[in-house]
């Protein structure tokens, strides 16, 4: 199966820093038995939403996107990505920050990141930071074959 990682940083974008958070998704997608390509690494906001679209468009069952999650202005990824939806599996969302609130990291509830079907693709935005990357995909992993498969009816 296909899945697709989605970058949002101002900052990785624009060369200033290289990003650690994608290349960590893929390798995990891919110990998942997922083939996907490099990250796309974009600026927050509206290009977010714009390649979480093309991933789809291109056949991914699953989009996974790190950051633009938290509470700054540019933090616009659950704002573009909502919209998209044909709908919402919140319990996700919620299951990653309740995760991060376990292992004792307070902020993890600042985390506006949300989960979704789009067509036949699953769509979960993890927070950016490293931790926040690797709690989410802690909680994703004895779940996303199935939910990807379930969208589908293929587990029944």
């Amino acid at each position: 199966m296909k899945a697709a990682v989605v970058v949002a940083s101002n900052r990785a974008a624009a060369g200033v820093y290289a990003d650690e958070t994608g290349p960590l998704i893929v390798a995990w997608l891919v110990e998942q038995g997922f083939s996907t390509g490099e990250p796309v690494v974009v600026p927050d906001g509206e290009a977010v939403g714009r390649a979480i679209s093309a991933a789809v468009t291109d056949g991914a069952r699953v989009v996974l996107t790190t950051g633009g999650t938290g509470l700054t202005p540019t933090d616009r990824t659950p704002d573009v990505t909502r919209p998209l939806f044909d709908h919402e599996v919140p319990g996700i969302a919620e299951a990653i920050r309740a995760h991060g609130l376990a292992n004792q990291v307070p902020t993890a509830m600042l985390s506006r990141g949300v989960a979704g079907v789009i067509g036949s693709c699953l769509v979960v935005n993890l927070p950016g930071s490293r931790g926040g990357v690797k709690d989410g995909l802690a909680v994703l992993a004895p779940v996303l074959r199935h939910a990807v498969e379930q969208i589908v009816g293929s587990d029944h």
